[in-house]
């Protein structure tokens, strides 16, 4: 998209050569800065239901942002609906990720329960590196970016495990 720019004394300048994206909005911009407030703590949590919990809710609050950057979808007087479903119907090209988050979402709810007993370090330490890549692409997105670089690892029985970019193994 090319923005030829007007003068009041003179005539419109040339398009400039580059495309130009609306500014984000306040409340996007908010809560991408609280995901990672979110991922910080996440980092420096010792046990690993703290650490799932935070990672989880840092990237709760980076998808909120993509949704508040790109509008809700009209639901009518649908009832409502997580944010993982709503971001795979106004981003799909994040649908993976939120497919990743929403099957950790019952995870997190246990932790948040105090159910840990089948929480490891390692689908902690997971979460935490698949929500600072998510992160990642989000503020991108927000900022009117791409949505494009690394896909969300496979969750297998309470762990995951780790994928490259596209088209790796």
């Amino acid at each position: 998209m090319s923005v030829a720019i007007a003068s009041r004394t003179g005539p419109a300048q040339p398009p400039l050569p580059f495309p130009v994206s609306p500014p984000a909005s306040p409340s996007a911009l908010n809560l991408l800065a609280e995901a990672r407030r979110g991922l910080a703590e996440a980092e420096h949590a010792v046990d690993p239901a703290p650490r799932f919990i935070a990672s989880y809710l840092a990237a709760l609050r980076a998808g909120a942002a993509v949704l508040a950057a790109r509008g809700r979808p009209h639901r009518g007087r649908a009832r409502p609906a997580s944010v993982w479903v709503l971001l795979e119907t106004v981003a799909p090209e994040l649908g993976e990720w939120a497919a990743f988050f929403a099957a950790n979402s019952a995870a997190q709810a246990a932790a948040q329960a105090g159910i840990t007993r089948r929480l490891t370090t390692r689908a902690a330490d997971d979460l935490l590196r698949q929500t600072g890549q998510f992160l990642e692409i989000a503020g991108r997105v927000v900022h009117g970016g791409r949505a494009s670089g690394f896909i969300p690892a496979q969750r297998e029985q309470g762990t995951t495990t780790r994928r490259g970019r596209r088209g790796e193994p």
